[in-house]
């Protein structure tokens, strides 16, 4: 098999590795940061001739993108400026995050021809949207399940900080520790269910670390896409090749 495409999305907390042969992801690795000892396997195991990485966070990493340059035909550095097969219509496009971007080549690319709302849960909470004509159209950000425990916990005196937990406890807490659980997990949903009320033409599409826990508390049709950033950022590579 020839022609791979090497993937690298690097989220706030974790980073995704993933291979790919033209529309699909053979292999997908989860590690806390990339290095060159984090990519040597792959690139022995496979015929990687393309590579593309996307990151949100600050910092140097020349180390292992100058590394990966020199095993790889084609290295592309994901920006604003980049060309992607959608129409992007946000007003500041070097302040978008490129996650949200990629996600939105992704929604694209499973669901052409379709109004697609883009709910990428992790850190933060992003609601995106994209026309049924590929145009990515802008969106929202709020914090994700976890930062509300943490911002709770941090911005007080006492309250104590909780964990997301799979199912969402009595809707009235009767004890603080329930109160802070329920007030941000009833709280997140009805958040997430007023967006899909309010915009009912949309195919609604979960994505992100957190996407299972509303799969289980909502009751309404979606789609959980987990690697939607991978899909989407191997579509732009293969666009871009």
């Amino acid at each position: 098999m020839t022609d791979l495409n090497l993937i690298i999305d690097v989220g706030n907390t974790k980073a995704k590795v993933a291979v790919a042969h033209e529309g699909r992801l053979l292999t997908v690795e989860q590690h806390e940061q990339i290095t060159p000892e984090t990519l040597k396997p792959l690139l022995e195991q496979y015929r990687i001739t393309s590579a593309i990485y996307s990151s949100v966070r600050a910092g140097s990493q020349e180390e292992w993108i100058t590394w990966l340059g020199n095993q790889v035909a084609t290295l592309i550095h994901f920006t604003h400026t980049t060309a992607v097969p959608v129409k992007n219509l946000y007003r500041t496009p070097e302040s978008l995050g490129c996650d949200r971007l990629a996600a939105a080549v992704g929604a694209h690319t499973l669901f052409p021809d379709t109004d697609c709302m883009i709910i990428d849960c992790g850190t933060a909470i992003t609601i995106d949207f994209l026309s049924r004509d590929g145009a990515f159209l802008g969106g929202n950000i709020s914090p994700g399940l976890q930062t509300r425990f943490n911002a709770l916990h941090t911005f007080t005196g006492k309250l104590p900080l909780k964990q997301v937990t799979a199912d969402i406890p009595p809707t009235i807490g009767t004890n603080t520790d329930m109160a802070i659980t329920a007030g941000v997990l009833q709280g997140t949903c009805y958040e997430i269910e007023g967006y899909m009320r309010k915009n009912p033409q949309y195919r609604t599409i979960f994505t992100g670390g957190d996407a299972f826990f509303f799969v289980r508390n909502i009751k309404s049709p979606i789609f959980v896409v987990c690697n939607l950033v991978l899909i989407g950022l191997n579509r732009i590579v293969n666009y871009n090749v």
